[in-house]
């Protein structure tokens, strides 16, 4: 079972500058991020995920707060190719445009699980469509879409420079601000409550050749996300496991709180988890003895502090526990564990090494 097939998940590399911007908005990213429960330190690991609900809100929220509906068309201008990763890499190796974004719509999936993107052409125009049908009923989406819309206005001028001249912007939202907001912008009036999001430019445009490529390495990082597409994003236990030991020190254990994190309902959660051998209340023992070992070893936490961090209402319950992992009191662990570091560093004759 992989993440991708569970829920909606997006690349936390979506939001690559997410900070500065903010910060540009007189908003403190710490604000954004808490608004939406996740966790501190969630933009330290931009190749994870996140639930695209969580996505989605934050960008609303910025918008919010700023009272500035253009939050998302703004950040993805702000934002550029950068999101991307290896995939502007891959694509702008590619021999000639059409072939870029035929590359770029096929491993798109590995940024965003529920979204894509796809080019089609009507006579004598070209179509770069972005489609999210599962989540449309999120009701931040079209800050998203817009989002995409600026980044895809980047991606469009990195590839063909002042030959990008769109004919047109198809948008199915209504405009968040005035049209003319969207022209300063952009460039271009949008045309709204169309029947799909697309780019509409002239098809010649996609035989447009890319100088410069170089085969080998797009080889190479076509190789990488072509293993990243067989393994998915992660096994769902690990992620678990991971969403764990972000949440635990902010008082999250329960399944009820981490299946909502992952927009998921606390049954359908265990139900996924028992198909890959495990449950919830073993990922939780496991990653609670991983935590406690670490910081009976690295830290001075006293006990106390520590059984709260890692989600124990009480220190006789954590203590319990430890007991049954180890056989001993946490206490006697760390002692046991001072005495072996500095049996090791004494020399045969009892002195301390240097």
């Amino acid at each position: 079972m992989l993440i991708s097939q569970v829920t909606a998940f997006i690349r936390v590399s979506a939001l690559n500058g997410i900070a500065e911007f903010a910060a540009t908005q007189n908003l403190a990213i710490e604000q954004l991020l808490e608004a939406v429960e996740l966790p501190s330190d969630a933009l330290q690991y931009p190749e994870s995920f996140i639930p695209y609900r969580k996505f989605a809100a934050l960008l609303d929220a910025g918008a919010q707060r700023t009272d500035n509906p253009l939050f998302g068309l703004q950040f993805g201008l702000h934002q550029g190719v950068a999101a991307l990763g290896p995939m502007f890499y891959l694509i702008r190796n590619a021999a000639n445009v059409g072939e870029a974004l035929n590359e770029l719509s096929r491993y798109f999936h590995l940024h965003s699980s529920s979204s894509r993107l796809r080019v089609t052409q009507e006579g004598e125009h070209a179509l770069f469509h972005y489609d999210a049908d599962d989540v449309k009923d999120v009701p931040s989406h079209r800050i998203v879409v817009e989002l995409v819309v600026g980044t895809a206005t980047h991606l469009m001028r990195a590839l063909l420079g002042s030959r990008w001249q769109p004919q047109a912007l198809l948008l199915q939202h209504a405009p968040l601000r005035p049209p003319q907001a969207y022209h300063r912008l952009l460039g271009i009036t949008p045309q709204f409550n169309a029947p799909y999001n697309a780019w509409v430019f002239d098809a010649k445009l996609l035989q447009a050749p890319l100088g410069g490529g170089d085969p080998e390495l797009r080889k190479l990082i076509q190789q990488h996300l072509d293993n990243l597409d067989r393994m998915a994003v992660q096994e769902l236990p690990s992620y678990v496991s991971q969403l764990l030991r972000d949440l635990l020190p902010n008082g999250r254990t329960s399944i009820e709180q981490i299946a909502e994190y992952m927009d998921l309902g606390p049954r359908t959660l265990q139900r996924y988890l028992a198909e890959e051998g495990t449950s919830f209340q073993q990922l939780l023992d496991e990653t609670r003895q991983s935590m406690a070992q670490r910081y009976l070893t690295d830290s001075t936490l006293n006990l106390t502090h520590m059984a709260a961090m890692l989600g124990y209402s009480e220190l006789s319950a954590f203590t319990r526990a430890f007991r049954r992992w180890y056989g001993m009191s946490p206490k006697q662990w760390r002692v046991q564990q001072a005495g072996g570091s500095r049996q090791l560093l004494r020399s045969p004759r009892g002195s301390y090494c240097d």
